[in-house]
């Protein structure tokens, strides 16, 4: 009886709450502007892209009430800080899908101030963190040689985000020019650290290696600057007519497509690899953890470029790689989402994951 009564009482299991989270919203989220974007009419797919913005919504502000509750700033982690790119992009991902299927049921007033509202909030966090990220792993972070991994894409694709969505919004606002701009230039900025990112994860991958496990799916954010730029470029094209003067207009409708083809070739041939390297370590073993999300967001980037460029070159193997690509999106969507759900029933997921990367190449300066 002493020794129960001296017993110390039981805590609670501490949750563990990151940005990485907010990858489910980007991967909800894109369900809804990737049917809209679609060349073709699907029967229900207009129900489908409405539940898709639906849920990510819904998503975005339980997160967002978490983000407050519980998140710490992982400042000085090398893999989970990657991931504040998330935040932003799953604000701006809303914001389309309320502009593009949200306003049948909001009306084109409230959508647009909706969408104008979080694509402003998610653009100025996105660029801090391009900027502040990057930053902090330059001056802080001692990353070893096999260090790089697909989650480092994650800050500096914001800005892309920022400019396929920012093009939407070109003829609701006033300074139409301006915006077409200033997204023409978060393209740059996105597109050029991107190049940067893969080339050093592709290095890895021939020097060192796919690294653990649970990382591989991270392979597949390789595809989200990809498809998000073809996406973008397909947009600002489209936004770029009245607004710029010629030939500058007509030039961006060709920079569409002469950009956009060879770049969806390469988005196509990283997604070969990614996925036979992928299906190579799921033999092995390929634990679930948040990181499968990455299967979702990305190939859903490759398909609304593909839906842009089926729509500007009338192709029909253009518009069937969109209508697959979707395919595949909703497929696993719907895995990861089980899976998630199933992880949070039994509370793996709000617990601490074990190292990804070694001490070496994670070694913060004190």
């Amino acid at each position: 009886m002493t020794a129960l009564l001296e017993r110390p009482p039981r805590t609670a299991p501490t949750i563990v709450f990151g940005p990485n989270w907010f990858a489910s919203v980007m991967g909800t989220g894109i369900l809804a502007t990737a049917a809209a974007a679609l060349p073709v009419h699907v029967p229900g797919l207009r129900i489908l892209a409405t539940l898709g913005w639906a849920l990510a919504a819904a998503l975005l502000a339980v997160l967002v009430v978490a983000a407050v509750r519980h998140a710490r700033t992982y400042a000085d982690d090398p893999v989970l800080s990657q991931f504040w790119g998330a935040p932003p992009m799953a604000l701006m991902t809303v914001g389309a899908g309320t502009l593009l299927v949200g306003r049948d049921w909001l009306g084109e007033p409230v959508a647009v101030a909706v969408d104008l509202v979080l694509w402003t909030v998610g653009t100025v966090l996105g660029l801090a963190v391009a900027v502040a990220v990057p930053y902090r792993m330059m001056t802080r972070h001692r990353a070893g040689p096999d260090a790089a991994f697909g989650g480092w894409l994650m800050p500096v694709v914001s800005p892309m985000v920022s400019a396929a969505g920012g093009a939407l919004l070109v003829p609701h606002v006033a300074a139409r020019a301006e915006l077409l701009l200033a997204c023409y230039a978060m393209f740059g900025v996105s597109l050029f650290a991107a190049i940067l990112v893969i080339g050093q994860i592709w290095g890895r991958l021939m020097l060192h290696g796919a690294g653990p496990a649970r990382l591989v799916p991270t392979l597949w954010i390789v595809l989200g600057p990809l498809g998000q730029s073809v996406t973008a470029a397909h947009l600002l094209g489209r936004a770029a007519q009245g607004v710029l003067p010629e030939p500058y207009a007509n030039g961006a409708q060709l920079a569409a497509v002469l950009y956009g083809v060879p770049t969806l070739g390469f988005a196509l041939f990283w997604a070969a690899l990614a996925g036979a390297i992928t299906a190579r370590t799921a033999r092995a073993g390929l634990p679930f953890s948040l990181t499968w999300w990455s299967f979702t967001f990305p190939v859903g980037t490759v398909a609304t470029g593909a839906s842009g460029l089926a729509v500007r070159t009338g192709s029909v193997l253009l518009t069937a790689l969109a209508v697959l690509l979707y395919a595949g999106l909703v497929a696993a969507w719907a895995v990861v989402a089980i899976r998630t759900l199933r992880g949070l029933a039994r509370g793996d997921l709000l617990q601490p994951a074990p190292p990804a990367i070694g001490s070496e190449q994670a070694r913060v300066e004190q």
